[in-house]
């Protein structure tokens, strides 16, 4: 868990489903936020999935960038640029 840290953007989020407990100058360093999460249940995941369906949700609109398996190397260190502003990034196959 202690090496979470070193893989957030700036500013991002981290996201927890144990107990946790941490001395780490990277966390306040980069100013993360630190989110807990109940474990969601099928059903959870099933209500989210109806809603998508439909179209109350936009999941579409999330998505901030995409690339091909095979053009994957070549950009996936530029999405931890936090100029690069990803909120959901999609890798097709």
């Amino acid at each position: 868990m202690s090496s979470a840290f070193n893989h957030v953007a700036h500013g991002g989020k981290l996201l927890v489903k144990e107990n946790i407990s941490f001395k780490d100058p990277e966390f306040h360093k980069k100013e993360l936020t630190l989110m807990g999460s109940r474990n969601a249940t099928k059903e959870d995941f099933q209500v989210v999935i109806e809603t998508i369906k439909s179209g109350q949700i936009n999941a579409e609109s999330y998505i901030t960038h995409r690339t091909s398996f095979d053009q994957m190397t070549e950009v996936y260190e530029s999405w931890y640029n936090p100029e690069e502003k990803v909120i959901k990034a999609i890798v097709t196959l």
